[in-house]
């Protein structure tokens, strides 16, 4: 059994910063690819960061140069800070992790930006 745990999220005021964290547990295998999506109401779900266990990484261009994805793969964790906060950044952010063929999802944890 697998589970990704997130932690973090809140209330974030524009221009400021917060930290999500996702823990992998349930298995010893290191994931492929851990990233984060993003969905908020009326909106599509779009992918924010993503990161290989090799270091590579890919961001959405709404993000770049405000979020950085990292992760451990030691402890099969994958963190986002989110820096420069806008209010269109608020959404639930869902962890995303996938080995070969199989894929695993995190209950969510809202992030809300608002002065």
């Amino acid at each position: 059994q697998v589970q990704l745990v997130e932690s973090g999220g809140g209330l974030g005021q524009p221009g400021g910063s917060l930290r999500l964290s996702c823990a992998g547990s349930g298995t010893i295998f290191i994931f492929n690819v851990m990233g984060w999506y993003r969905h908020d109401p009326g909106k599509e779900r779009e992918l924010v960061a993503l990161i290989t266990r090799g270091g590579p990484t890919n961001y959405a261009d709404s993000v770049k140069g405000r979020f950085t994805i990292s992760r451990d793969n030691a402890k099969n964790t994958v963190d986002l800070q989110l820096h420069r906060l806008k209010p269109e950044d608020t959404a639930v952010y869902y962890c995303n992790a996938r080995r070969g063929q199989y894929e695993f999802w995190g209950q969510g944890t809202q992030v809300t930006v608002s002065s």
